[in-house]
């Protein structure tokens, strides 16, 4: 893999038409190159023998079975709406959309 150098982070950051300094362009180049390098040995250990996770601990949806319960009724569900017309919730028009 090629070295990450001060040269290719002005160049990335000219492209990516980002302002940064002489200092920055230093530090963001050895801390991109640590990351290159950290990259590199992860590649080393991963292995097609060795499957691939994305969690240490295997993860389980628990769900709940799906069981009709009290609902509210039309007025019980209308009665805080500051505008409906009796079943449904009246919303006024935005962004000069008229209907």
């Amino acid at each position: 893999m090629s070295e990450i150098t001060t040269d290719v982070v002005a160049h990335l950051a000219d492209l990516a038409r980002i302002a940064l300094t002489p200092e920055e362009i230093e530090t963001l180049a050895g801390e991109l190159g640590l990351i290159v390098q950290s990259v590199a040995k992860v590649s080393e250990v991963a292995t097609p023998d060795v499957p691939a996770t994305s969690h240490p601990i295997p993860l389980v949806n628990v769900f709940r079975a799906d069981v009709p319960g009290p609902t509210l009724t039309t007025e019980q569900a209308l009665a805080g709406a500051p505008e409906h017309d009796g079943s449904r919730f009246k919303v006024s028009a935005i962004l000069g959309e008229e209907q």
